[in-house]
């Protein structure tokens, strides 16, 4: 079986998916880690430290939107990259069973 093209939408589609659930991942863990931060040196300078949170909050929204766009982008120009190389070189040979 040999891999000759690819529907670039479908990988944009994908790979945007799977970026945003990695942004996902890196939102949630800013949002721990900073409001956990945040927190303590707001404390330490007398402050309540709600600073953190708030960006922790905007951190698990943007975050997954980000990385879903610059997810969706790479997977179109890395699907029109491999259909034009694979012109060349005859595409990916896969065996299955």
């Amino acid at each position: 079986m040999i891999i000759r093209k690819f529907d670039v939408i479908s990988v944009g589609k994908i790979t945007g998916i799977i970026s945003a659930g990695f942004g996902l991942i890196a939102g949630v863990l800013v949002f721990l880690f900073g409001s956990l931060l945040g927190g303590m040196m707001g404390m330490m300078g007398g402050q309540h430290g709600s600073a953190g949170f708030v960006g922790g909050i905007g951190a698990v929204i943007f975050m997954p939107l980000l990385y879903g766009v610059i997810g969706f982008v790479s997977g179109l120009i890395y699907a029109l990259i491999y259909n034009l190389a694979s012109g060349f070189v005859g595409g990916i040979r896969i065996e299955v069973e």
